[in-house]
């Protein structure tokens, strides 16, 4: 796109200008990368376009041009100076010994030399399955687009992926979370320089504390928000998840109140601001839709203030989202409940943090007697304790 144009929005559809904006940066950078790639990969990007979602899309480009730069670094499988002049012919001769060596020897450990430094970049097990991924669609893509002979990705080796671990799951317990919000509150745990920020910014980070530790929202899900997305009158608000997912969530009197008093308390009203950050809910001190960074940086500083440890322990938001998840089925939430409100795509993952739930049985079995009768309790107990002296 040239620069020197100024971008304008024609937007039809149910999308706020903000996610139209986001969406279009990626696909900005999208182009970039397929614009270094081989042609004969045209229809594969074409593909991806119609079948993952933007962020998705990106994610395999960066992967598929790693892998063509490297095939261009070793020189062993093409001649091609360059990723774009590799010929649909020598990536035919790629074998999945070829992939397999990729990923596991090159992949996992490998050097970039600069002028003054040299610098190590390592991969684990997660980014290397994610890596075989992208290479895996492409080379089924081009098989079945009839572009390459065989489907080597039969005989890509398989990655290991370390089992999630419920007792590995970090999250606040709600004791913590409550400590969270008291010190955004008071500012109790804030440095001097701290509480000079904290003093023209505390209703709006009250306000990010308690959608994330409420409904459990992803970062870019937080960060998106705009005062139109909500509709207090009809106590709900939109929002919009991965894959382009458009959600409407009815919202509680705590986070209402909160959301309310930041926006007529707090920020600045919206004639004032540049148009494009009118709509935008959460902003920064220079007027701006907060960052990423800046919100993880907030998270953080909170989190550590609870959990009484450094700042560089605190949390990120994810992590809230999993504080979400644990105090919604400690609270007596099913986990298929949780699983819609999260938006989870597999029960697996929410049953993780249902795991949380101490002595879920114990307490089930307990509060599901049959016998109500005190008399018949009684009996019970003594046949017990003279079937225990008998043994």
């Amino acid at each position: 796109m040239n620069n020197d144009k100024v971008l304008k929005i024609n937007n039809k559809s149910n999308k706020p200008d903000n996610i139209v904006l986001r969406d279009n940066d990626i696909m900005e950078r999208c182009i970039k990368i397929e614009n270094k790639l081989p042609k004969f990969m045209k229809d594969y990007f074409i593909y991806l376009k119609g079948s993952v979602a933007v962020s998705t899309r990106y994610a395999y480009l960066e992967d598929i041009n790693f892998f063509c730069n490297y095939l261009v670094e070793s020189q062993e499988l093409t001649k091609a100076e360059i990723s774009k002049d590799i010929t649909l012919n020598e990536f035919n001769n790629i074998k999945a010994r070829d992939v397999n060596l990729f990923l596991g020897d090159y992949c996992s450990r490998y050097y970039k030399h600069t002028e003054k430094n040299t610098l190590i970049f390592e991969n684990n097990n997660r980014a290397l399955a994610r890596k075989k991924s992208s290479l895996s669609t492409l080379f089924k893509f081009l098989y079945r687009n009839e572009q390459l002979d065989n489907n080597i990705t039969d005989g890509f080796n398989p990655i290991k992926l370390p089992k999630p671990q419920p007792d590995a799951i970090k999250r606040l317990d709600i004791d913590e979370v409550a400590k969270m919000l008291d010190a955004v509150e008071s500012g109790e745990g804030l440095t001097e320089k701290e509480k000079v920020y904290w003093k023209k910014t505390k209703l709006r980070d009250k306000a990010i504390l308690a959608l994330f530790v409420t409904y459990g929202l992803r970062l870019n899900e937080l960060r998106e928000l705009n005062i139109s997305s909500f509709n207090f009158s009809r106590g709900e608000f939109k929002i919009f998840r991965k894959r382009g997912k458009e959600v409407l969530m009815p919202i509680n009197h705590t986070c209402e109140i909160v959301v309310k008093d930041y926006i007529f308390n707090e920020r600045p009203e919206s004639e004032v601001l540049p148009d494009e950050v009118k709509d935008a809910l959460f902003l920064s001190l220079q007027r701006k839709r907060l960052t990423s960074k800046a919100i993880r940086e907030l998270v953080k500083k909170y989190t550590s203030i609870s959990m009484e440890t450094t700042r560089n322990n605190g949390y990120s938001p994810h992590k809230l989202r999993a504080t979400a998840a644990t105090s919604l089925i400690q609270t007596g939430f099913s986990i298929y409940d949780v699983q819609n409100l999260l938006d989870h795509d597999n029960v697996t993952t929410t049953q993780l943090y249902a795991a949380h739930k101490k002595n879920v049985k114990r307490d089930i079995v307990n509060n599901f007697e049959w016998v109500d009768n005190d008399d018949n309790l009684e009996e019970i107990k003594e046949i017990d304790k003279e079937i225990n002296n008998n043994i």
